[in-house]
């Protein structure tokens, strides 16, 4: 099985095409079941955020499982498929794994070296786990990425160096936070971040506004603000200076009519796929929106220089060890039914011998069997030596290669990769 991704994100497509393909937690977790329905599947995950919807699967066929999965990718957004599918991209074996990491170090995102990202990829992971969905392949993926997000940001000022997706939002909107009333609407992981921005840059009042009022009141408690009900958004944005809205639910939350009743300017934010804001209130006096699409040229041309290097040798090279450090492991098998066939070998002569002639006294015995041990194992040094030194080169084809120069019964090399069933002799208790 080999590991593929398809998706889509502000690289490769419009903000108002992610908006269409975006889905909410249950959302994912029924595009993980349509994925794993594939033939050709046998394990899925969902990376989904407000700028980004990436399936990643193992998958034992490339072309019909990306047609596949493709297709139910793009499928949400209506319209014709074709005309769909270039806004996608693929990467498949090796570039799965380095696309994976950059993505979990932040070299991906829209404002380059954000944090938030690395937390996205854990609840991936952890929501695969849930569903059974994740296996070997992906479950070693996903857990190095994040290993290689982590280091990313220890080792580097990257957190320093680039902005954060809510931190440029609100320099674009507001600029000066200091004394100012905010509203902010939903209670997920965007908008703890939000409220811990705001909170710092110093706003006077700040209220957390959710349709659910358990999350509410534990996002305002963990930073000391109000909290306030879905039912009072109209309310809450009235009375507000700014409004930062990231909740992502189907339908419009903040409405023209509540803008429209502010007494004085009020600067918008819309951090959500679908959108939370009704674009129209820009024909509002008074009213500025900044919106994910007004942000994506921005962040693009922002550079952390140095740090965004740091970043990029450490994942370059974590790729780099994780992509040789599976190329020995798919020689061992090899090389262990090598050698295993070589011990057979010579347990199969010493029967011979021993039937051909049985008075041979013990210590005739053991010499020989030293003997014959000792040929075998010359024989298959110099192929063993050789698998370890193009390990990094061509694993796959060197395996292969030497399967078939000593006919090695295939069966007998996929032994060697199985899990040892509970019960069997080997099996730890």
């Amino acid at each position: 099985m080999t590991a593929l991704v398809v998706g889509i994100s502000h690289r490769s497509a419009p903000i108002a095409l992610l908006e269409r393909l975006a889905v909410d937690p249950d959302g994912a977790a029924k595009l993980v079941e349509d994925v794993l329905a594939y033939p050709h599947v046998s394990e899925a995950a969902v990376v989904a955020t407000c700028n980004r919807l990436e399936i990643y699967a193992a998958v034992d066929r490339f072309h019909g499982s990306v047609e596949d999965i493709s297709q139910r990718l793009v499928e949400p957004a209506g319209g014709s498929v074709e005309s769909l599918i270039p806004n996608l991209y693929v990467h498949y074996d090796d570039g799965a794994v380095s696309h994976l990491f950059r993505v979990a170090a932040g070299l991906d995102s829209m404002a380059v070296g954000e944090a938030q990202i690395l937390g996205q990829t854990r609840d991936a992971l952890r929501i695969g786990q849930e569903q059974g969905s994740v296996g070997p392949v992906l479950n070693t993926l996903f857990q190095q990425a994040l290993r290689v997000g982590k280091r990313a940001h220890a080792e580097t000022g990257i957190d320093r160096a680039a902005p954060t997706l809510v931190s440029a939002a609100l320099d674009r909107a507001a600029g000066d936070l200091v004394g100012r009333r905010v509203a902010v609407v939903g209670a997920g992981a965007m908008s703890a971040l939000s409220v811990a921005t705001v909170v710092r840059r110093g706003a006077t009042e700040v209220v957390v506004i959710n349709r659910t009022p358990e999350r509410a009141e534990r996002l305002a408690t963990e930073y000391g603000v109000r909290w306030a009900p879905l039912t009072a958004v109209a309310t809450e944005v009235a009375g507000a200076d700014i409004v930062v809205a990231c909740a992502g639910a189907s339908g419009v939350l903040v409405t023209r009519d509540a803008v429209a009743a502010a007494p004085g300017p009020i600067a918008l934010v819309d951090l959500a796929l679908p959108h939370d804001i009704d674009p129209s209130v820009t024909d509002l006096p008074g009213v500025s929106l900044v919106t994910l699409a007004d942000l994506v040229d921005e962040l693009r041309a922002s550079d952390a220089g140095a740090e965004v290097e740091a970043v990029r040798t450490i994942v370059n090279g974590e790729v780099e060890a994780f992509l040789s450090a599976r190329r020995h492991a798919s020689m061992t098998p090899t090389v262990v039914a090598l050698r295993s066939m070589a011990t057979s070998v010579v347990e199969s002569e010493m029967d011979r011998i021993e039937r051909r002639l049985p008075g041979l006294d013990e210590a005739t015995r053991a010499e020989l069997r030293h003997t014959l041990r000792r040929v075998a194992d010359k024989l298959v040094h110099q192929p063993t030596i050789r698998a370890k030194e193009l390990g990094d080169r061509d694993a796959v084809s060197y395996a292969t290669a030497l399967a078939e120069l000593f006919a090695l019964d295939p069966e007998a090399v996929d032994a060697m990769t199985r899990p040892i069933e509970p019960g069997h002799p080997g099996a730890e208790s």
